[in-house]
């Protein structure tokens, strides 16, 4: 399986999550919408009428509610990004600016953290983590991916140190854009939820 890779340093850039609920887009949409990120990649699973499941926040205002048995938390937290386990560091009320739900957690501190016997379908996927620097790992598979299985077990072998993983919506709501290098992965779905990533004025 091929993988595209993204680390990012969190002082160059700015994360948001756009959010909407019952008005999802494609990634032509949300590039035509978010005429300023220079990525985007998609976020939390949703239902039939397009509104997340778990916990999303957006600027500060929190929708849904928070998974308790399941997947992880990447949000931004005083400014910091953090990416925590829902079931060893449930959300109790911390005050996200940003954040995003999915599941399962693939890597946790370090190692491997998901195996399911009945995981054993490829699919396209889209991943978030953090590596042991604080950079901000984005991953997505241009074609079909890794079982979830097979993927918790091949990230912590890799060279890009990751500390936490977590498997975000895949299959067909897989999208990547990366401006300046030609990366465009469209969902075969449109999406009502993305994390988009904005670099900061150095001048």
């Amino acid at each position: 399986a091929q993988m595209i890779t993204l680390r990012i340093d969190p002082q160059r850039v700015r994360f948001q999550v756009h959010y909407r609920p019952g008005d999802p887009l494609t990634l032509q949409a949300w590039r035509n919408t978010l005429v300023d990120a220079d990525v985007i990649i998609n976020a939390n699973f949703f239902l039939a009428d397009h509104t997340i499941t778990g916990m999303l926040v957006a600027d500060g205002i929190v929708y849904g509610q928070s998974f308790t048995d399941r997947g992880g938390t990447f949000g931004v937290l005083e400014g910091i990004p953090v990416l925590r386990s829902n079931i060893h560091q449930p959300y109790a009320g911390e005050p996200y600016t940003q954040a995003i739900q999915a599941f399962p957690m693939l890597v946790r501190d370090g190692q491997a953290s998901y195996f399911d016997s009945r995981a054993t379908e490829r699919s396209r996927r889209s991943v978030v983590g953090l590596d042991r620097q604080g950079n901000v790992i984005l991953m997505a598979t241009p074609g079909l991916g890794l079982s979830l299985n097979d993927l918790s077990a091949y990230l912590p072998t890799t060279d890009l140190n990751l500390q936490q993983a977590m498997n975000m919506d895949g299959g067909g709501s897989t999208m990547l854009y990366v401006r300046g290098n030609n990366t465009l992965l469209p969902s075969f779905d449109p999406v009502p939820a993305v994390l988009a990533v904005y670099m900061l004025d150095t001048d």
